[in-house]
């Protein structure tokens, strides 16, 4: 069953449409929206993800929630082993591939932006989706890529809460948010201009799904698309990390340097 985000969406990851589920690896698709695909990702030692291609139309991301995540970029596939809470985006143009080298199970969100069909592309219904093989001249430099570890990003310290911009292009910004048992949430509200989901890293939190609230773990997945209302509660008041990704960004950056 494809999934419809034409209103908030509140899921844990086995709920997301299983393109494939077997002890080594699992990909469930979560967002499927024109501006937006979201994945979610586990792969088991040794389990070989895409071969080093190129995208020529839209941005590519990937954030490492468990293990370690080897990604291959620019033209001289430079690895980098990105660990849990790495944030990596790979703008168009930059040669990347990725596997999991070990030590242990790796678990990862990819983030395509715009969707370009990448769900169907999956599910094996779209065979022109925009991945390249590498280009003679080895394409961008891997420079190019943004790659934040954990604990780095932009930081803007406000009340009851830590903002982390992780990395911002116009297709897509994400943000890593610390809160505090104090902080009281975020107001119900919309956007009519991106796509806005949050990930639940740590703690617990209640989101607006029309009418209701539902409670949220870690590993829960929220997406609101352009025009629907939707708001985080912080029910029950603890300390809680949320990963916060929009997309296009639309000024939201800004917005939170702003703030």
């Amino acid at each position: 069953m494809e999934l419809d985000v034409a209103q908030p969406r509140l899921l844990a990851v086995h709920e997301g449409e299983a393109i494939t589920d077997t002890p080594n690896r699992e990909l469930r698709i979560l967002c499927e929206h024109d501006w937006l695909h979201v994945t979610w990702t586990r792969h088991a030692v040794g389990e070989r993800g895409a071969e080093p291609h190129i995208h020529l139309h839209h941005v590519d991301t990937f954030y490492v929630l468990a293990g370690d995540l080897t990604l291959q970029v620019g033209p001289e596939l430079d690895q980098v082993r990105a660990s849990a809470g790495t944030l990596a985006i790979i703008p168009p143009g930059i040669v990347h591939g990725f596997a999991n080298d070990g030590p242990g199970e790796v678990r990862f969100l990819n983030f395509h932006a715009p969707g370009c069909g990448f769900a169907d592309y999956l599910r094996g219904r779209k065979a022109d989706f925009d991945q390249h093989p590498p280009p003679p001249d080895g394409g961008r430099p891997a420079s190019d890529a943004i790659v934040t570890p954990p604990g780095g990003g932009e930081r803007f310290e406000r009340e009851h809460r830590v903002n982390a911009i992780l990395g911002e292009l116009s297709e897509i910004s994400a943000f890593r948010l610390e809160v505090e048992p104090s902080w009281p949430g975020v107001g119900t509200h919309e956007h009519e201009d991106q796509v806005d989901t949050f990930f639940v890293i740590e703690g617990e939190a209640g989101f607006v799904v029309g009418d209701e609230v539902g409670r949220a773990g870690a590993g829960m997945f929220y997406v609101a698309s352009p025009g629907e209302r939707h708001g985080v509660r912080n029910d029950p008041g603890g300390h809680a990390v949320f990963l916060n990704v929009h997309a296009p960004d639309a000024g939201f950056a800004d917005g939170i340097r702003r703030q």
